[in-house]
């Protein structure tokens, strides 16, 4: 036996820490039952969530009331209800991405986007593209800037009686955006917002990688398929994070108790999910002019005819990114307000990923305000 066992000090001590945890066992017990039952009471409830949840068939969950007033093939225009008795004078146009559905900004009724713009007083529209139907393999970037956007541009001018318009682009929605702007320079668009919305595409990290020129044949993918397969978007961005299909639910174990942040989760999940297909000459073009020369941020990119030149835009810009986007890296992202000629321009980088940015709890309290300090005073 040791000399410190037999000290007599010693083992009083001992006992006493020993007779301490024998007497809070009880209570120790007792908490951890009470952890463990309301855990696996939240899983339960959780699963009958999950169970309604995945008997949406399209999962357009913001109920957000609209009415669309423009549609033109697979694409359509929707006017947001107003929800105040007084409204912003300036109509906001949302410009969503061609590569996924607009949910995203109209998630849910208190973490949706559209929902906080119109209750704040704003008269929102939304630019919807839809999935391309078969007979629009043909579409190019062309088509959706200088025809349907213009288009929009023209209807929400009809609908509003209003003679100037704000413009506000999710991602690639942005691109769009932008690229109207450099394309119609007597459009009455006042003022312009950007959400993560790439101009630099060589700085797309991995996605410039899986479309290297040296590889990715995209003729024979277009001459063969016609409208890029969602599918194979889908595999595209999973390569951008490989680990997040199994990193993803064990985050959402760990605040399994929050169902306010659960409810978010899955909806996002599924949206990050549902891809949808790209046309197939708008893809041809993108990844050959914007992916390959990075035609865009070199001015060399043409549209309708036109050389498409940033520094041409002098509307105010205010461009939103994330700090850990790994769909629009910063890289890609950051030159925007560096290439426009705007004298008004100013950069937000919030906390967040791709789609926290602009959708959930935590754009409630980041994002959205901003937003609307930015706008508030450019749309009476």
């Amino acid at each position: 036996m040791s000399s410190a066992a037999a000290d007599p000090k010693l083992d009083a001590e001992a006992n006493e820490v020993v007779g301490q945890a024998q007497a809070s066992e009880p209570d120790m017990a007792e908490d951890m039952a009470e952890t463990v039952q309301s855990t696996v009471e939240s899983i339960l409830r959780r699963g009958l969530i999950g169970l309604e949840y995945l008997s949406i068939e399209d999962p357009q969950p913001g109920s957000t009331p609209k009415d669309t007033i423009l549609t033109d093939g697979s694409m359509k225009l929707c006017h947001y209800r107003p929800q105040t008795e007084e409204i912003y004078r300036v109509p906001l146009l949302v410009i969503t991405s061609l590569v996924s559905k607009p949910y995203i900004l109209d998630l849910t009724p208190g973490q949706s986007m559209m929902e906080y713009l119109v209750q704040a007083g704003y008269d929102v529209y939304l630019v919807d593209w839809g999935a391309p139907l078969p007979e629009e393999s043909t579409l190019t970037l062309d088509d959706y800037v200088m025809d349907r956007l213009h288009a929009c541009v023209e209807r929400i001018a009809e609908y509003s009686g209003e003679d100037e318009l704000n413009m506000l682009g999710y991602c690639l929605g942005g691109t769009l955006g932008i690229l109207y702007l450099a394309t119609h320079p007597e459009a009455p668009i006042e003022n312009m917002v950007c959400l993560t919305t790439p101009v630099n595409f060589k700085g797309m990290g991995l996605f410039t990688q899986w479309t290297d020129e040296r590889y990715f044949d995209v003729d024979r993918i277009v001459d063969s398929l016609g409208n890029v397969p969602g599918e194979m978007l889908l595999s595209a961005f999973d390569m951008l994070r490989p680990t997040g299909r199994l990193t993803s639910p064990i985050q959402m174990l760990d605040r399994i108790r929050d169902d306010r942040y659960v409810k978010s989760f899955m909806m996002i999940d599924r949206w990050a999910s549902d891809q949808i297909p790209f046309a197939g000459e708008a893809f041809r073009q993108m990844i050959k002019q914007l992916y390959w020369k990075n035609a865009m941020l070199e001015g060399t990119f043409e549209l309708g005819g036109q050389t498409v030149d940033l520094k041409s835009i002098t509307t105010p810009v205010i461009h939103a990114m994330a700090e850990h986007d790994h769909i629009v890296p910063f890289e890609a992202a950051e030159p925007l307000l560096e290439e426009v000629g705007s004298q008004d321009a100013e950069a937000i980088v919030l906390r967040g990923g791709h789609a926290s940015l602009v959708a959930g709890g935590n754009a409630k309290y980041r994002l959205w305000p901003k937003l609307d300090q930015w706008l508030s005073v450019r749309s009476v």
